[in-house]
């Protein structure tokens, strides 16, 4: 896997997989469960860390860890705990299973994935949904979606977003007119164009595109969007677009909404801070800040409660004040 300098959660030192074995076990027997001993060893262990730990749990007592949490653990503090015992390299693949599955599909899981991988990330993405689950992670989605909404995941998927070697002025002044003329100046949207352009143009040769948008129009692309498009459709672009401005802003926006306003969306809330807590939670943090007036850290206190909400500093790292 690549390796990330940002997350909040680093490897733990000195690291001993048998003890933590012990103390969870000992947390876990017998009457009642010790939920603080739980909570500090897997939130303060890294991914790799906390599969050896439950190799350990098994070479010991002959018993499944995330079965003992399961039984032991209820309620969202289960459900965070059982996420972070997930393989880091299984992690997306599963949402994306779950996302797709049964009743209904859960397009805000597959725009959120779909839209802040790496190209690398969404090659390992489908081999592992291949490997895992012995199933076409494209089939699956496009049995599950329709229309331009369908077809932007489609080319997502196909991660062969151009790389990043240098802007060329010209093409970001044709992307930028065509873009102009498939929206605002147009009676209806030829939303294709945006697929297209949004889809597979690299990250440095998109910012450039953006700024001349703004110049040509004088309207952010996202105002466009905004008004051009509806629907999943809409959601997809604009975290496309987010993303190619700033993938920890993007997050630190989604973990916000997640949180805001009457209920959380706790699912959001916690596959976010699992899935990027040794990737670059420490940058959504300094965004978080910046845009929303308050920290991270701050908002989680407020809106959750109990061992959840431990978990949940623990893993967010510290205040930014």
């Amino acid at each position: 896997l690549l390796q990330y300098a940002r997350g909040t959660v680093t490897a733990f030192a000195p690291f001993d997989a048998r003890a933590d074995a012990e103390a969870l076990r000992k947390a876990m027997k017998g009457l009642g469960t010790d939920e603080e001993t739980v909570l500090n060893i897997l939130t303060t262990r890294n991914n790799a860390q906390r599969q050896e730990i439950a190799s350990a749990f098994k070479t010991l007592f002959g018993r499944d860890l995330v079965d003992d949490l399961k039984s032991e653990l209820t309620g969202k503090f289960e459900t965070l705990m059982v996420s972070l015992m997930r393989p880091a390299y299984i992690f997306d693949a599963h949402a994306l299973k779950h996302a797709i599955k049964g009743a209904g599909t859960n397009e805000k899981v597959l725009t959120e994935i779909l839209a802040s991988r790496t190209p690398a990330e969404v090659q390992n993405i489908k081999q592992v949904y291949l490997q895992e689950y012995e199933a076409n992670l494209e089939d699956k989605i496009t049995g599950e979606t329709s229309g331009h909404f369908q077809r932007l995941l489609v080319v997502l998927l196909q991660a062969n977003r151009d790389p990043d070697v240098g802007v060329d002025e010209a093409l970001v002044e044709q992307d930028a007119q065509v873009l102009f003329r498939a929206g605002e100046l147009k009676w209806g949207t030829d939303e294709e164009k945006f697929i297209t352009i949004l889809g597979t143009r690299s990250v440095s040769h998109l910012r450039r595109v953006f700024d001349k948008y703004m110049t040509i129009s004088g309207f952010q692309i996202e105002e466009t969007i905004d008004r051009e498009t509806s629907g999943d459709l809409e959601k997809l672009l604009l975290a496309v677009v987010k993303c190619i401005r700033s993938v920890p802003a993007y997050f630190a926006e989604t973990l916000y909404y997640s949180m805001k306003g009457a209920g959380t969306d706790d699912d959001t809330l916690i596959r976010v801070m699992v899935s990027r807590s040794e990737v670059d939670l420490l940058d959504i943090r300094r965004e978080f800040r910046k845009n929303f007036a308050k920290s991270l850290y701050q908002m989680i206190q407020k809106d959750t409660s109990g061992d959840y909400r431990k978990a949940l500093l623990l893993l967010c790292g510290g205040d930014d004040d």
